[in-house]
């Protein structure tokens, strides 16, 4: 099982979390609801854990197939539901920025297979309701 320890450290909502090893996460509120901008708001780390969850995925698909990846970005944006109480992201846009002498053909069937089949937080996300789209981008080595 997975432990996470949180304290609050600044303010109101200003808070630390720490896992086991003793990483740690700073947390808030937005300004409108009372935070100082200390940290991260959570639903935004959810973005971030689909984007570093995919991201290993599809790394590792692609090592697996010799594919040689000189770097990686990814630019996620999600739009949550308007008006409601909780407020789940509904829609998620994914753009996969794949540098090297990597296959397009493979690049796509790996972000397929992370989105679709490895991801934990990809299929979270989608059994509350998200939709998630993406796309690949490689840019050829030069």
């Amino acid at each position: 099982m997975a432990q996470i320890n949180l304290k609050r450290v600044h303010g109101d909502f200003g808070f630390e979390a720490v896992d086991a090893n003793g990483h740690t996460v700073k947390m808030d509120s937005s300004p409108e609801s009372g935070g100082q901008d200390f940290g991260i708001r959570p639903m935004q780390m959810l973005l971030m854990g689909l984007a570093g969850c995919s991201a290993i995925d599809v790394i590792s698909i692609l090592k697996k197939q010799r594919q040689e990846i000189t770097d990686y970005k990814m630019v996620v944006n999600g739009e949550r539901e308007a008006g409601k109480e909780p407020s789940l992201w509904e829609d998620v846009d994914i753009e996969f920025h794949i540098y090297g002498n990597v296959d397009e053909d493979k690049a796509v069937r790996a972000a397929e297979l992370s989105i679709n089949k490895y991801c934990s937080v990809a299929a979270t996300l989608a059994k509350a309701g998200a939709e998630i789209k993406w796309k690949v981008i490689v840019h050829p080595a030069e």
